[in-house]
């Protein structure tokens, strides 16, 4: 199965944290957890994170998701390129709307289904990834290595097992 990465999860329940734990261990290569968002921008300075999982709602008795709303809004300031799938018990389509309206990918309700759950997830994972050419990546490392060998055209086409002539004309596109 693919490793989608590292998953942030930021709820105020430590027991969401052992359902997901379970339900997302072979999707993703790490699962950090948070019980307050008040640690996410500092927690996204020193991991590497590639798709955040966000409660909306963090304070007692309040559940009209303005709490999540404002940290999406702060997140995507400091670290526009991570997605974000928004994640509350107190759903209604004006909340998803105003989620999504704040820069969220995707929305879901508590409980969830396992497998959406896995497909929103893997969704907002693939959609920020930017997909490269086969031509442009191999432009790139064939770069990569004449820059390696500084400029010895013959060692570098050694190392790409290919021709020198060959390595001239892909060094000329």
């Amino acid at each position: 199965m693919t490793n989608y990465g590292t998953l942030l999860v930021v709820d105020d329940n430590p027991a969401i944290f052992t359902t997901l734990e379970i339900c997302l261990e072979r999707v993703f290569g790490k699962i950090v957890t948070l019980t307050t968002p008040d640690a996410i921008l500092a927690t996204l300075e020193q991991e590497k994170v590639d798709v955040i999982l966000l409660d909306m709602n963090f304070s007692l008795g309040i559940n009209n998701g303005q709490e999540g709303l404002i940290w999406v809004q702060a997140i995507h300031r400091r670290h526009p390129n991570i997605p974000i799938v928004l994640m509350t018990a107190y759903a209604d389509v004006k909340l998803a709307v105003k989620g999504l309206k704040s820069g969220a990918v995707d929305f879901v309700t508590k409980p969830w289904d396992n497998h959406e759950l896995i497909r929103v997830l893997k969704d907002a994972v693939d959609e920020a990834t930017e997909i490269i050419p086969l031509e442009k990546m191999e432009e790139e490392h064939v770069r990569k290595v004449v820059d390696k060998c500084h400029g010895n055209i013959s060692k570098a086409a050694e190392l790409l097992e290919i021709s020198r002539q060959r390595l001239y004309k892909k060094l000329k596109k």
